[in-house]
């Protein structure tokens, strides 16, 4: 097959298993703890739920309402994605027969756990590997990184080090059945464009299978929400962004599946950048200017 000039998540799994893939999204009710240190100054937990979602349901009711609601028919097979705070945070001995229940659907084709770098324990990973071993399923397991740099962590409240992403990449590493994944958010105050390359090189030279790339987004009620009515937060336009990862793409390396192109923050509570435009389109747009420019996902990842 053609390389792509992308290797974006429908391109991978359609090309993997034959069909299209999709995702269901569970919340198993966990909080995020780093909420009882300020929270992140970007996030609200509303601005990433899916509208189906409603965490006083149990897990087979959120599967089930998610096979109607953003399946839709379209897709036969799906991950359940741990999306929803910060899920490795539970306790391993009742976070691992969740993660049991969730693979023994017959369509589930795994799970992917979205969650932070200083919250993977030895105890949770061995557990779901045995798991996966067992059910002959896949699993993803996404850090939030946000930057490589100090500052920008510090900036945002991560109240976490680079340092350890990297020890949490390693330890997922040990065992054969995980991939890792990483989300990068892109125009953190204080960075510049080479800045952000860095981020993406030191990110993808740690042998990661999947990435995440978000543009900064302004979240009402938030603190980033604070400074930007202050006129401290600059917020990248819709063709500035194109023009970064036209830069950065060719960075990432071209095995890596690309889940994401940018944020999609819900529309009720987003206030700024609204660019109006779907993320489909903003795909499109820029398939098209790497054809034109023949440039590709890898191309400078050696």
């Amino acid at each position: 097959m053609k390389q792509p000039h992308i290797r974006t998540f429908s391109y991978h799994y359609r090309e993997k298993y034959g069909q299209p893939i999709g995702k269901i999204a569970v919340d198993i009710g966990h909080p995020c703890p780093n909420r009882e240190k300020g929270g992140c100054i970007f996030c609200r937990s509303a601005s990433f739920t899916p509208a189906y979602l409603l965490k006083t349901d149990n897990i087979t009711a959120q599967i089930a309402k998610g096979k109607k609601s953003p399946l839709k028919g379209r897709f036969k097979n799906y991950f359940t994605y741990f999306q929803q705070e910060t899920a490795t945070a539970m306790a391993a001995e009742k976070l691992l027969p969740i993660c049991d229940l969730a693979l023994r659907d017959s369509d589930c084709i795994g799970i992917i756990i979205s969650t932070r770098p200083d919250y993977i324990e030895n105890e949770f990973l061995s557990g779901l590997a045995s798991l996966l071993e067992s059910t002959k399923k896949e699993c993803l397991i996404e850090l939030g990184v946000q930057s490589a740099h100090e500052k920008s962590l510090t900036f945002l409240n991560r109240n976490h080090s680079f340092e350890d992403v990297r020890s949490a990449v390693q330890r997922i590493r040990q065992y054969k059945v995980f991939e890792t994944g990483a989300h990068l958010i892109f125009g953190i105050p204080g960075e510049n464009e080479d800045d952000m390359i860095a981020t993406v090189q030191k990110v993808c030279g740690m042998g990661i299978n999947a990435i995440k790339l978000h543009h900064l987004q302004v979240v009402r009620d938030t603190p980033l929400h604070d400074m930007y009515v202050r006129r401290e937060v600059r917020l990248f336009s819709f063709e500035e962004y194109c023009q970064l990862l036209l830069k950065i793409l060719p960075f990432i390396p071209a095995e890596v599946t690309i889940h994401r192109l940018c944020a999609t923050s819900h529309p009720d509570i987003l206030v700024a950048p609204r660019w109006n435009i779907l993320a489909a389109t903003l795909s499109k747009k820029l398939m098209g200017k790497m054809t034109e420019n023949g440039i590709y996902q890898g191309d400078k990842s050696y």
